[in-house]
């Protein structure tokens, strides 16, 4: 997506989620449907260039940089209240 290829992926875990309005999701189990949906992406221009758009904005949010910054707020905050009485004790 970051690069502008169509993508064509599963609509199943968090792949949904990931690809947003940006990618053709398809049932990775159907043979059928996702012929159908590549084909779609390689032939459909009007399609392609959507999707090429929509995956520039949808690669945007995000990345590496904001991924690490969100776990280190998470950390911060867990260190700051400290660990729950009888948590960990063996």
């Amino acid at each position: 997506m970051a690069h502008g290829t169509p993508v064509v992926t599963s609509n199943t875990s968090s792949l949904p989620e990931v690809a947003g309005n940006a990618a053709l999701l398809v049932n990775p189990e159907n043979v059928f449907e996702i012929q159908r949906a590549l084909q779609k992406a390689l032939l459909d221009p009007v399609l392609r260039s959507r999707m090429k758009e929509r995956g520039y904005a949808q690669a945007q949010r995000f990345s590496w940089t904001s991924s690490v910054e969100r776990i280190l707020a998470i950390y911060r905050e867990v260190a700051r209240k400290g660990v729950p009485s009888g948590v960990g004790a063996d």
